[in-house]
């Protein structure tokens, strides 16, 4: 696939608050990959943490919910944040690395959809878990 900006595919975020650059891959419905590069600039990283700025987890949670709701969002419809489930953050991300970022349906039941969700850096897994996504 070739790389697409996320809000052609139908992410309802604006700037400041899209933590998807790019999608590099889309089954609508079933599952997303994408990236982020977090900018040494982001205005987070001044007090999380001076001198050791690591990207706070719950951004790389908000990164990787965007791609799930890329992951299911379809025509007309629109989805949100409902539950995380589980997340561990398994190592610290840092400002100007590659994050990719995966989603994948592990289940739906009416208007709540489950996704198990990935983030990682070259080959190292930094953070992963479940989220659960509500239609709007």
């Amino acid at each position: 696939m070739t790389p697409a900006d996320p809000r052609e595919l139908g992410l309802p975020h604006r700037a400041p608050f899209v933590f998807v650059d790019e999608v590099t891959g889309l089954e609508p419905g079933e599952r997303a990959a994408g990236r982020k590069t977090f900018s040494a600039d982001e205005p987070f990283f001044r007090g999380h943490f001076p001198g050791d700025p690591i990207v706070p987890g719950v951004i790389l949670t908000e990164a990787l919910a965007q791609l799930a709701g890329i992951a299911a969002g379809q025509a007309g419809r629109s989805f949100r944040l409902s539950a995380i489930k589980t997340m561990k953050f398994l190592a610290a991300v840092r400002p100007e690395e590659i994050v990719r970022l995966e989603a994948r349906k592990i289940g739906a039941v009416g208007a709540l959809w489950q996704f198990e969700v990935r983030a990682s850096v070259g080959e190292t897994i930094v953070a992963e878990g479940a989220v659960v996504l509500s239609e709007a």
